[in-house]
């Protein structure tokens, strides 16, 4: 049976800290063969503050700098074993103005799995999460979801984007105040316009997740829920679990962003879109 939690006294969410997370266990399994992990690729360039010189900007920096610009002071990435270039190069945060430790994985189920490790270390705290491989505006985001958050007192709070091909992302519904009514993974066919790359959650949500993952129904139904209709590589999705959220009762809002791009850099194609719209920056 889906778990259901217990709702917390949503005043209390301004007080709870907000820490970043961030999955980097994956593959790349669309780019391979690849020289370096995907969240460390230059896909432009940024002014280095002592030199003042041009210096290569990797693709997580992005996501990390929007978490910085939200007041975030410290962030969890979960890496696979071997992905050492990730630490090397950020190391304890400074270039990106956080705080970072890293959460080291032999393997995982898909991005819920990978972020559920984080766990034990987010009790009583709000999460911003998003895609290291994801680039997307506005540069306030995360600052507009906390708010959003606060505002409300939902569960999770989504960023959305119009999406421009829906069959390989998922498409949010919204009444007209921004709350959830449903998400359509990547479907064929809809009238949905948005879709969501970015998101804030409460620790109500953390707990679901985790139980989610565990619970009998899931493993009874991994083979359902983990397949290449709903993740490009056949890994269990965040937004099956932000379904089963939304059937539980959990409450999902949204914040859209319109005029905004993203781009997922997780194939050849967009790589090379990222590589020559930042690089000329």
């Amino acid at each position: 049976m889906t778990p259901i939690i217990n709702r917390p006294d949503s005043s209390s969410s301004a007080a709870q800290e907000v820490v970043g997370l961030v999955p980097a266990a994956g593959l790349a399994k669309r780019l391979q063969p690849f020289p370096c992990s995907k969240e460390v690729y230059p896909v432009g360039f940024v002014l280095d503050q002592q030199t003042g010189k041009p210096r290569p900007k990797v693709a997580a920096h992005y996501l990390l700098e929007k978490f910085s610009a939200a007041g975030i002071t410290k962030t969890y990435l979960v890496i696979r074993e071997g992905k050492w270039d990730i630490p090397n190069y950020f190391r304890e945060g400074g270039v990106v103005g956080l705080s970072l430790a890293y959460l080291v994985i032999a393997g995982s189920l898909g991005p819920p799995d990978t972020i559920d490790r984080a766990y034990p270390f987010l009790e009583q705290k709000r999460v911003a999460f998003g895609f290291p491989d994801i680039l997307f505006g506005p540069d306030d985001a995360y600052r507009q979801l906390i708010a959003e958050q606060e505002r409300t007192g939902a569960d999770v709070v989504l960023g959305l984007h119009r999406v421009y091909d829906h069959r390989v992302w998922d498409m949010v519904d919204c009444d007209e105040g921004g709350r959830v009514r449903d998400i359509v993974m990547k479907p064929a066919s809809t009238t949905l316009t948005d879709g969501w790359c970015c998101a804030v959650w409460t620790p109500r949500f953390s707990t679901f997740l985790h139980e989610f993952l565990r619970a009998d129904e899931t493993k009874r139904n991994m083979s359902r829920l983990a397949n290449r209709a709903n993740d490009p590589s056949g890994d269990l999705a965040v937004g099956v679990v932000l379904q089963a959220a939304l059937k539980a009762g959990l409450v999902l809002q949204s914040v859209t962003f319109p005029g905004e791009r993203y781009l997922d850099i997780g194939t050849p194609e967009n790589l090379l879109k990222a590589v020559r719209e930042f690089g000329a920056q």
